[in-house]
């Protein structure tokens, strides 16, 4: 299994209940095909650099985590069908990218 980091940006128009309703849908997806949830992150509303679907905000959303490169392909498709999501990447992560990403992740937690 390999290790992946997703930003998903959801429409700014969502309630905060529909919010953790999409972001549960994709992390039960990914357990769901046997990868585990490493982290998750909620960034919160963001201004866009440029209008996306003539909104000029959105809702952030990082995820890291392990699962099968086949499983990728078909979270990726649930994205592009989802009406909520508005733009996502996934980047697989190397291990100089998994030192940073646990660097991160502590250093976050002892700011809250």
């Amino acid at each position: 299994m390999n290790h992946y980091e997703t930003v998903f940006i959801l429409n700014p128009v969502l309630s905060e209940t529909q919010i953790e309703e999409a972001v549960q849908k994709y992390m039960d997806f990914l357990t769901a095909k046997g990868g585990t949830i490493t982290s998750t992150e909620n960034w919160g509303l963001k201004k866009l650099a440029y209008p996306i679907q003539n909104k000029k905000s959105a809702f952030y959303h990082l995820m890291e985590f392990s699962v099968s490169a086949e499983a990728i392909d078909a979270m990726e498709v649930e994205f592009r069908r989802d009406e909520r999501v508005m733009r996502f990447l996934t980047v697989k992560l190397d291990k100089h990218a998994l030192a940073w990403a646990e660097k991160r992740r502590k250093k976050i937690k002892t700011e809250a």
